[in-house]
């Protein structure tokens, strides 16, 4: 009787010890998930994913070719170069520009090219590659008010419209006199412009000019409106924090890319691409 039961006694524990010995396995290979860079889980997934807001041109914009809406600029054409390094497909999410960096920190996207500047505020929730273009700062108005602007000045009492969330909108807010008008997307800032609902708008440079040969009633003022400071006129690649494998690969890309001219070509590009009907 005693032996009989004792061996029942020892199936029960030998098959407890074998659900434990399984258990121990599971746990120790997810915490070998856990352990991958995010280089080895973009690799294992065999895909990268790249947050933008597509109303910037030549950084990012649509564009219907042959017959289909792409998602073209020369962030992207950088963006697949990335991709392309680390041999792995890109997949391109479209989103609002303020909504970009909490997307990032949810780990939602991998990165951001979206002509980013890589400020000290920004710098305190993600990383940025190296910056690879610099740019100025422009106010795009109609026409028929141009000659009557000859300074910042000439704004007071005006409403100035910018992208929320962005340097533009710390130049117009700084702007003496002006009324900002902050909207999310470049598109509707334009559409108030053309609707005089709005007397200008504060924008990059080639997106300015992108816009104005877009709509033929509109103009970019010669008027400078540099900050001075260094990380408002640069633009970079955003990461989430304790990704410096991929920072390190984005920044490999970016070296090759502007030693041999290809961001020169990827913006010239990108413009004339912007500018056909």
């Amino acid at each position: 009787m005693f032996k009989k039961n004792s061996k029942k006694v020892l199936a029960v524990l030998l098959m407890v010890c074998i659900v434990f010995a399984f258990a121990g396995c599971g746990q120790q290979k997810s915490s070998a998930d856990e352990a991958l860079s995010k280089v080895d889980q973009i690799k294992e997934k065999g895909k990268i994913v790249v947050g933008t807001c597509a109303d910037y041109p030549p950084y990012e914009f649509h564009k219907e070719i042959d017959g289909k809406d792409m998602i073209v600029g020369f962030d992207i054409e950088i963006a697949k170069k990335v991709a392309e390094d680390l041999g792995v497909e890109i997949e391109i999410k479209d989103m609002k520009f303020d909504g970009l960096l909490p997307a990032l920190v949810a780990n939602k996207i991998d990165f951001i090219a979206a002509g980013m500047n890589p400020t000290e505020e920004r710098a305190k929730s993600v990383d940025f590659s190296k910056v690879y273009y610099k740019e100025e700062q422009r106010i795009l108005v109609k026409k028929e008010v141009a000659d009557k602007i000859k300074a910042k000045e000439d704004f007071k009492g005006l409403k100035i419209g910018a992208q929320k969330a962005t340097i533009q909108q710390d130049l117009a807010q700084s702007i003496e006199g002006v009324e900002p008008k902050l909207l999310s997307k470049i598109t509707d800032l334009v559409l108030e412009l053309n609707n005089d609902k709005i007397q200008g708008i504060v924008l990059v440079k080639p997106v300015a000019e992108a816009y104005a040969k877009q709509n033929k009633d509109l103009v970019v003022l010669d008027l400078g409106l540099g900050t001075g400071n260094e990380e408002d006129s640069s633009v970079a690649i955003a990461i989430n924090k304790g990704n410096e494998e991929l920072v390190e690969s984005i920044n490999q890309t970016l070296d090759k890319l502007i030693s041999e001219g290809k961001v020169g070509e990827f913006i010239t590009q990108a413009i004339k691409l912007a500018e056909e009907e």
